[in-house]
């Protein structure tokens, strides 16, 4: 089972990605991949870092200080990081986890031939993923993505936010909770 949440900027689509992961793990499903978490100071948001859901190592990818010439908005990216931590945990992933999320596949990773190529490798893999993925991106592999046959595409919503980590997990899983 493949499963893509998309929404728009600021809908919700990591903190449901979060619930659906908490909700898995307390039903014993081992879940590896990546997680973006935003950089806060100064309560503003100025980037943000890369984890590896398995082994929690994590790097900043993203930061308004980072000199880079790949940009996304105010963000320099690291795309660095993308390259080592994002597809080694990935692959991690793929060896050792029951489940694979991938979080905001969408305008920051294009930059990285190499973590491309590990979400292309990933969901040829058999394993159940999670993805969050940028609602309004043209990238290449976003639309590659979406038009992939056992891609289910869910929309978070203000409305269903709340409940959506349950639908998914339920799909993945076939229990109701």
């Amino acid at each position: 089972m493949k499963i893509g949440i998309t929404g728009l900027p600021g809908s919700g689509k990591t903190q449901t990605l979060l619930r659906i992961i908490q909700l898995l793990e307390q039903e014993g499903i081992k879940v590896g991949g990546v997680v973006t978490e935003p950089i806060v100071e100064k309560s503003r948001r100025t980037g943000f870092r890369l984890v590896d859901w398995l082994s929690k190592e994590n790097q900043v990818f993203a930061h308004e200080s980072i000199k880079s010439r790949v940009r996304s908005g105010r963000f320099g990216v690291n795309v660095q990081a993308l390259d080592d931590l994002g597809t080694r945990a990935l692959a991690g992933a793929r060896e050792n986890a029951d489940v694979i999320v991938i979080d905001e596949v969408g305008k920051m990773e294009v930059d990285s031939d190499a973590f491309t190529q590990a979400i292309v490798d990933t969901l040829d893999s058999s394993k159940s993923i999670v993805m969050t993925l940028h609602k309004k991106s043209r990238n290449p592999l976003l639309q590659d993505i979406r038009r992939r046959d056992e891609l289910r595409l869910l929309e978070v919503t203000p409305v269903n936010k709340n409940l959506l980590a349950f639908k998914v997990v339920h799909l993945l899983t076939g229990r109701a909770h």
